[in-house]
């Protein structure tokens, strides 16, 4: 009936975590307008004041919060605002520094992270490099669960591409942030779909 299908579209509120330029925020905020996509970004938190990231947040009068990761009470601080904004799913994207196990533990299987490569290869930082120093001949992007380990939580969606002789940082950072345009929507949708 009628009230099924709206309550099944109610969108879920979200927070994206980052500390950079983001155009993989810039990507979701197209995406969370519309109607059909299941999220809506209701809360930015980022821990770099000079992140290009905070324009987009101004740009969509979406509310943003900084804060300062080193100091030992963030964490109550960034789930007192998750609490204020009914946050209920998390989307890292580019965010630079561990999440806590306090965060981990309210919001499990509740939070997502974009690895620019095929997890479990290549965890952690410089992917690109490690990627041209081994010698792949394939690389990528991968969504997973965040858990308390880094970047081993379960896979939801991955996507890859082979590389060419000429390829060198740079050239693989490009397309594998043209992937990430793809793979982290797709893996939101697929989520969404199963709950």
């Amino acid at each position: 009936n009628k009230f099924n299908k709206f309550f099944r579209m109610v969108k879920k509120r979200t927070c994206v975590f980052l500390s950079g330029k983001e155009t993989n925020l810039k990507n979701l905020i197209s995406y969370s307008r519309d109607k059909s996509f299941p999220i809506k970004i209701s809360l930015i938190i980022c821990n770099n004041n000079k992140a290009e990231g905070i324009k987009y947040a101004k740009w969509h009068n979406i509310p943003l919060i900084l804060v300062n990761t080193k100091n030992k009470n963030s964490d109550n601080k960034i789930l007192l605002q998750l609490k204020n904004y009914r946050i209920s799913f998390i989307c890292l994207a580019g965010y630079m520094k561990i999440i806590s196990n306090k965060i981990i533990k309210e919001f499990r299987d509740k939070i997502i992270n974009i690895h620019p490569s095929l997890l479990p290869k290549f965890k952690g930082l410089n992917t690109f490099s490690r990627v041209l120093k081994n010698k792949e001949i394939k690389s990528g992007c991968t969504v997973h669960y965040v858990n308390d380990k880094l970047d081993t939580g379960h896979i939801i969606k991955s996507k890859k591409f082979f590389l060419i002789p000429s390829d060198n940082e740079t050239t693989l950072k490009h397309k594998t942030q043209n992937l990430e345009y793809k793979a982290f929507p797709q893996a939101i949708i697929s989520i969404f779909r199963h709950r």
